[in-house]
């Protein structure tokens, strides 16, 4: 599986140790930021968000010092399901329920932690349930003409 992951300066350090623990497992694919000199979110946001449409990455990974700028700026892009999570039930739910194509965590949390949520991210399948896909593309077609 191919995975997207970005940051901002906030979230830098956390990233680099999360390529570290996933590079055995995934293909991991670096969309910024390179240092932990000031960086826009949105950016990276951005860049993760149309990999994620355009098919190039099946998964995104956000973090920065919240991972609430991440997922506002992500979920503009039309197609991404972006979760801001704070915990391992969040995360499952992000999947389980909602089918979450990008995760965005916060640097603050223990690593432990972090890789826990990111470990059921990417490995927890979409429910498939008929009321979690029914809400799903009353999300993915609002706005359409």
């Amino acid at each position: 599986m191919r995975i997207g992951i970005g940051a901002d300066h906030g979230g830098y350090i956390v990233k680099e140790k999360l390529k570290e623990y996933l590079k055995d497992k995934y293909e991991i694919i670096d969309f910024g930021t390179n240092s932990i000199e000031l960086a826009d979110h949105p950016k990276y946001a951005f860049l993760v968000g149309e990999a994620v449409v355009n098919n190039e990455i099946e998964k995104g990974i956000l973090i920065c010092t919240t991972g609430i700028g991440m997922s506002i700026a992500c979920n503009k892009v039309h197609g991404v399901r972006c979760a801001k999570v704070d915990n391992v039930d969040e995360a499952l739910s992000s999947r389980l329920h909602n089918n979450g194509n990008v995760i965005a965590l916060s640097a603050k949390k223990e690593f432990d932690e972090i890789k826990q949520m990111i470990d059921i991210f990417l490995t927890t399948d979409f429910s498939g349930v008929d009321r979690y896909i029914k809400r799903n593309q009353m999300i993915d077609t609002y706005g359409d003409k």
